[in-house]
């Protein structure tokens, strides 16, 4: 008995169903490649800490740009004293006639004591001017300080050591204590100290002392960058080429060194917006009835013990907003060097 010979194979049945899923679906990729940005990204967004913290800080800014809108909107200004030009809302003894420092529908965070200001306007218009103030000494620092240290470390010799020698002593300076001496004696080069001393020249002096203490830091922390990096292949390469020293720096060096420049930019804000509100509160930046942190926290002392409602809201706002952004600072740090684990 023969055995049954295989029947040919029966031929595949291609339905327009399958025609129409291969024409629709995407062609299987590959690994691709991405860019160390795009990998900094993901993990940056993996991290919740980093995330949530993110948010926090760009509410913060959102409220600073925001604020005469929303003070508008809201009916008040932080420079009226409604308890003063309204009887029943201060007693005798100038402290809010209502609960929790005169909270009401009128007033969200109530007013504050002896004047009877809007203290959720002035807290408003105080997170702008610190945040405005902040931002652009740490824009000013980064640029000052990434100049400095790239020219040091690149050019190297007598210049190296002129630089090094100038960053040395500004961070031997005891800056805290120069500032708190110096500003006066700054602002009384331009201001009779019979009359009162513009807000907007404050603001200078603050910003020019800040700056000019600030960047040295950073600059050392880039110089011994550029050392590092100056002597790798791909630098010695670009040399052999011809390629110009002003080239080298832009489309060599820079590219490697945007992680600690990020890095130093996110953990210097904070640290500005806490000098600029010490300095405020030790009377040589900004004065009442400027809206700034470090006037309200230091105009709420002096009663906190009576009436801690207006020193609660500067306080938790800045402690919330530099711990967010410090943590902030901690995501980027990770997110852009994954060797780092915290």
């Amino acid at each position: 008995m023969t055995p049954p010979t295989p029947s040919a194979a029966a031929p595949l049945e291609v339905t327009d169903e399958d025609v129409e899923k291969s024409i629709t679906s995407p062609a299987p990729k590959a690994n691709e490649s991405r860019s160390p940005g795009q990998l900094a990204w993901r993990r940056f967004k993996r991290d919740r800490t980093g995330v949530i913290s993110a948010f926090v800080v760009i509410f913060f800014f959102v409220i600073a740009l925001c604020a005469p809108l929303i003070a508008k909107v809201y009916g008040k200004n932080p420079y009226d004293t409604y308890g003063l030009n309204t009887p029943g809302l201060l007693g005798d003894n100038g402290f809010p006639t209502g609960a929790n420092g005169g909270m009401s529908g009128d007033f969200w965070f109530g007013i504050d004591p002896q004047l009877g200001r809007d203290v959720f306007t002035f807290l408003l218009y105080a997170i702008r001017n610190s945040l405005l103030i902040a931002t652009g000494i740490t824009i000013l620092v980064v640029i000052i300080g990434v100049v400095i240290g790239v020219t040091a470390g690149y050019i190297g010799g007598k210049t190296d050591w002129f630089l090094g020698r100038v960053i040395d002593i500004l961070l031997a300076f005891p800056s805290q204590l120069f500032f708190v001496a110096f500003t006066p004696v700054v602002i009384a080069l331009f201001v009779d100290p019979e009359d009162n001393t513009p807000v907007w020249l404050t603001v200078v002096c603050l910003i020019g002392l800040l700056t000019v203490f600030g960047w040295a830091s950073i600059a050392r922390l880039l110089r011994g960058q550029v050392l590092a990096l100056r002597e790798r292949e791909f630098i010695e390469a670009a040399k052999v080429t011809g390629a110009s020293p002003a080239r080298i720096i832009f489309k060599e060096l820079l590219p490697n060194l945007w992680t600690p420049i990020l890095i130093q930019a996110t953990l210097n804000l904070p640290l500005m917006v806490t000098t600029e509100a010490g300095l405020a509160y030790l009377g040589v930046g900004l004065q009442d009835p400027t809206p700034d942190w470090g006037v309200m926290i230091g105009y709420a002392a002096k009663f906190y013990q009576d009436d801690i409602t207006f020193l609660l809201f500067p306080g938790v706002a800045m402690v919330i907003f530099v711990l967010a952004f410090n943590l902030l600072g901690d995501s980027v740090r990770d997110a852009l060097d994954p060797k780092t684990k915290r």
